[in-house]
C-alpha cells in the first residue's frame, strides 16, 4: 500500500531522521542503493521477500525538507524507468534514531565475505569458536554510518584488501581509510594482518560509528586513528607514506580526490576505489593515468567495480 508523505516535523532535533523506503523488483538493488547515496543518505538497508525488495535509506532531517524529497522520489523512478523496470513504489516518513537502529537490525544478518572475514553484527551474542570456524570474525554496529559489507561496493573493497594484504604478509602496512563510514574497511585491514590505519569521514556520525565499532574488536586508538576530515587531515597526522589506502565513496568524489592520492602515498603504494558503477569506470581510469596510478586488478559485481591500483614513478 503507497503510504502519503508524513507532514515535515519541527527540525530541531538532530536525532530524527526521514527515512525513504523504496520497493521494487531486486534488479534495481544496486541502483537503488547509488542514488540514495548520491542524494546524501547516511546509511542504507535492503532485504529481498518472495522476489520483493525493499531499500531503505535515511537522511538527517534537518538537511531535508518534504519538496527535496519528493525531488528524490522522482530521480529514483526516473532512473528505473531509464534501465526498462517499472517505477518502484516509494514513501518515507520521519522516525527517531533509535527507530533506525531497531530497523537495521531487522535488515542486517551475519554473513561471509571473501575467504576469511565473518562480519557479525554487535548486538548478537558472539558465536562459538566451531560456528565461526576458520573465519575471522569482525563485529560491526554501524549505526547510520555507511557500510555493514552488504553493498556490492564494500565487498569488493574487502575483498581486494583481504588479496593485498596477503600478496604483502612480510612486510609492516599502514594503511588509510578514506570516507571511512563504519570503519569496516580499517578494521577488516588490521584483523587481516595491517599494523596501523588512519580513517577519516566527513560525518560526524560515522566517526562515532567507527570509533564503536573499534572497540568492539578490542582495538586500540594508536592501531585504529579515527578523525573527522578527509586526505588532508591524514598528511597532518603521518610520519611517513601510507603503504596503501581504500577508498569507498561515489565516482565523482573520487574523481577530486585523486590529485591527493600521492599526498599521503610513495611510489609502490597501492589503492583500493570502489563505489564505481561500470559505466563510470573510463572516467575514472583517464584521471588516474593522468596521476601516475597503474591499475593492478578491476573487480566487478553486479554492475559496480573496484580498481587496485598502484603508484608509479613520475613521467
Amino acid at each position: 500500500m503507497n503510504k502519503q508523505p508524513s507532514p515535515p516535523l519541527p527540525l530541531s532535533a538532530p536525532s530524527q531522521w526521514w527515512e525513504i523506503k523504496v520497493v521494487g523488483v531486486p534488479l534495481l538493488d544496486d541502483l537503488l542503493f547509488w542514488r540514495l547515496q548520491a542524494e546524501g543518505c547516511q546509511g542504507t538497508a535492503s532485504q529481498v521477500v518472495n522476489q520483493v525488495l525493499t531499500v531503505c535509506g535515511y537522511l538527517a532531517c534537518d538537511r531535508e525538507q518534504t519538496p527535496d524529497l519528493e525531488k528524490i522520489a522522482a530521480r529514483l523512478r526516473q532512473d528505473a524507468l531509464e534501465v526498462g523496470q517499472s517505477a518502484p513504489e516509494i514513501h518515507w516518513q520521519l522516525i527517531t534514531e533509535e527507530d533506525w537502529a531497531h530497523s537495521w537490525r531487522d535488515y542486517w544478518h551475519p554473513q561471509e565475505v571473501g575467504d576469511q572475514l565473518l562480519i557479525y553484527p554487535a548486538w548478537l551474542e558472539v558465536p562459538e569458536q566451531a560456528t565461526v570456524g576458520h573465519r575471522t570474525l569482525l563485529r560491526l554496529n554501524p549505526g547510520v554510518a555507511f557500510g555493514t559489507g552488504a553493498h556490492a561496493t564494500t565487498r569488493l573493497c574487502l575483498c581486494a584488501l583481504e588479496r593485498q594484504l596477503k600478496l604483502q604478509s612480510n612486510r609492516p602496512i599502514t594503511i588509510a581509510d578514506i570516507g571511512c563510514g563504519s570503519g569496516i574497511l580499517a578494521i577488516a585491514a588490521l584483523l587481516l594482518g595491517a599494523d596501523q590505519a588512519y580513517a577519516v569521514d566527513l560525518d560526524p556520525l560515522a566517526i562515532g560509528a567507527a570509533q564503536d565499532s573499534r572497540d568492539l574488536n578490542r582495538l586500540t586508538p594508536v592501531q585504529m586513528w579515527v578523525a573527522e576530515g578527509s586526505i588532508n587531515r591524514i598528511t597532518q597526522q603521518i610520519h611517513y607514506p601510507v603503504q596503501g589506502f581504500c577508498c569507498n565513496i561515489l565516482a565523482h568524489v573520487i574523481l577530486n580526490l585523486i590529485p591527493q592520492f600521492s599526498d599521503m602515498t610513495e611510489v609502490g603504494s597501492w589503492g583500493i576505489l570502489s563505489g564505481i558503477l561500470d559505466s563510470q569506470i573510463s572516467m575514472i581510469l583517464e584521471a588516474l593515468h593522468a596521476h601516475n596510478w597503474q591499475v593492478l586488478n578491476t573487480d566487478h559485481e553486479q554492475d559496480w567495480c573496484s580498481l587496485t591500483i598502484q603508484l608509479q614513478p613520475s613521467k
